[in-house]
């Protein structure tokens, strides 16, 4: 009951900060200095949590604030905090009201067996090819029997592609809008035709079946 209760106090407060003080969170970001190093962080900390600003939309303006490097071990050390947030109050603070709802789902139970054989694999996949949303994948994580070190190498790796490409579109709009926009839109087409092709494998599949 403690765990619970420490657990829903600290969602009420990210959920505050995230709705109620956005727009001044993001007005420091694009400031730039040390301060809006830390604001930045906990920014991407919140979004994991809830999305109040889209990912794509604060890792650019991060990207434009700090460049391309910095900007990406800004965005990479907030989303890992967030993510690993989300998956210890899963694992801690929710776990067994999540695990008698999780019963009625014979195929999520069938996922977190996978997952012990195939954890950093399945991981680090999820993280590269967004399949599954990722707080989906925090949530099924934290609830299953996977290692948190395994969890954090696997996400922290697989985070790394799409915020280095984030940032460097963004570090690279002030000079490129055609550009910076050309990388972000040919990236999606990307995710989704490997998306379409998974679905259209698992159809086919399941029609030879």
């Amino acid at each position: 009951m403690g765990k619970r209760t420490i657990s829903i106090g600290i969602l009420l407060v990210i959920t505050t900060i995230g709705f109620f003080q956005k727009d001044e969170l993001l007005h420091l970001v694009k400031q730039g200095g040390t301060i809006s190093i830390f604001i930045s962080m906990l920014l991407v900390a919140i979004c994991v949590f809830f999305p109040v600003i889209p990912f794509p939309v604060l890792a650019g303006t991060i990207g434009a604030a700090f460049g391309t490097t910095q900007g990406m071990i800004v965005s990479l050390t907030g989303a890992i905090a967030g993510t690993m947030a989300f998956f210890f109050l899963s694992r801690y603070g929710f776990r067994d009201y999540a695990q008698q709802k999780l019963m009625h789902y014979p195929k999520v139970l069938e996922y977190d067996e996978f997952l012990k054989k195939n954890s950093f694999v399945a991981i680090l996949t999820c993280r590269l090819i967004p399949i599954i949303p990722a707080p989906v994948v925090n949530i099924i994580c934290g609830l299953s029997h996977v290692n948190w070190l395994t969890f954090f190498t696997a996400s922290l790796i697989g985070k790394i592609p799409n915020i280095l490409l984030l940032s460097y579109a963004g570090a690279s709009f002030s000079n490129n809008k055609l550009y910076s926009v050309g990388i972000y839109i040919a990236y999606i087409f990307i995710i989704f035709l490997i998306n379409f092709f998974i679905i259209y494998r698992k159809q086919a599949k399941k029609s030879l079946d």
